[in-house]
């Protein structure tokens, strides 16, 4: 952490003050100033938030904490060093300003190229299988989120949430709450649904409804791969 001494240099540097001009802006004596910069002393508590106030500075930054100098912005710290220069060197910054304005405006972002592993298709509406060990590596343009696995959507019955040949991504579990969209093995094939729970007991719900609900009961077998990751 920096001395209070260094960082009162500093600030009197940045603000081009003299030790005499900042006495008369303070009250304080000369002297004690002079001291102050030298590191013999370091002011008392009232005067470091007078001498702050005076050189507009964070009082905690003046005693050497690691926080801004002030609230100028980067624009008024430009200024006040670039008044300070000659004026071949104002030049300078002038045209390294412009082309650092030209880059800027030049500069293309390019999409990010990632790749996902497919561990096969899932159905949004008739039924697929979701076969063991099926794995495909392909390009994705996209944030991924993190997951454990993706597959491929077949089917409507998930519009519009859900699209047709849409890459959805899936955490493993096997604990899902009411409203939740979920992987899930019914009656041995794969399906992306909305489980629900209500007084009419569990089932998994297509948001297309042209497509009837699958109910959750003794007569068909059914198993969570996960939830989707939205």
């Amino acid at each position: 952490m920096e001395s209070f001494n260094s960082r009162l240099k500093i600030a009197m540097e940045y603000k081009n003050i003299k030790p005499a001009e900042l006495s008369k802006m303070t009250g304080i004596g000369k002297s004690s100033i002079s001291q102050w910069l030298s590191g013999k002393y370091s002011a008392k508590q009232d005067k470091i938030f007078i001498v702050a106030k005076a050189l507009n500075v964070n009082p905690s930054w003046l005693i050497g904490a690691d926080v801004p100098m002030n609230d100028e912005t980067v624009l008024d710290r430009i200024y006040h060093i670039a008044d300070k220069l000659t004026k071949e060197r104002q030049e300078k910054v002038y045209e390294f300003s412009k082309q650092q304005y030209k880059e800027q405006n030049n500069v293309v972002e390019l999409p990010i190229n990632n790749e996902i592993v497919i561990s096969g298709a899932v159905s949004a509406g008739t039924g697929e299988y979701l076969g063991d060990g099926y794995k495909e590596t392909i390009p994705y343009n996209g944030e991924i989120p993190d997951h454990n696995f993706a597959v491929v959507v077949n089917g409507d019955s998930m519009e519009p949430t859900f699209e047709n040949k849409q890459i959805i991504f899936v955490k493993e579990t096997q604990e899902v709450r009411n409203g939740q969209f979920v992987i899930a093995d019914y009656d041995h094939q794969a399906y992306v649904k909305k489980f629900m729970r209500d007084e009419n007991g569990c089932r998994l719900v297509s948001l297309n409804k042209k497509y009837s609900d699958l109910p959750i009961n003794e007569e068909h077998e059914i198993s969570i791969f996960g939830v989707v990751v939205l």
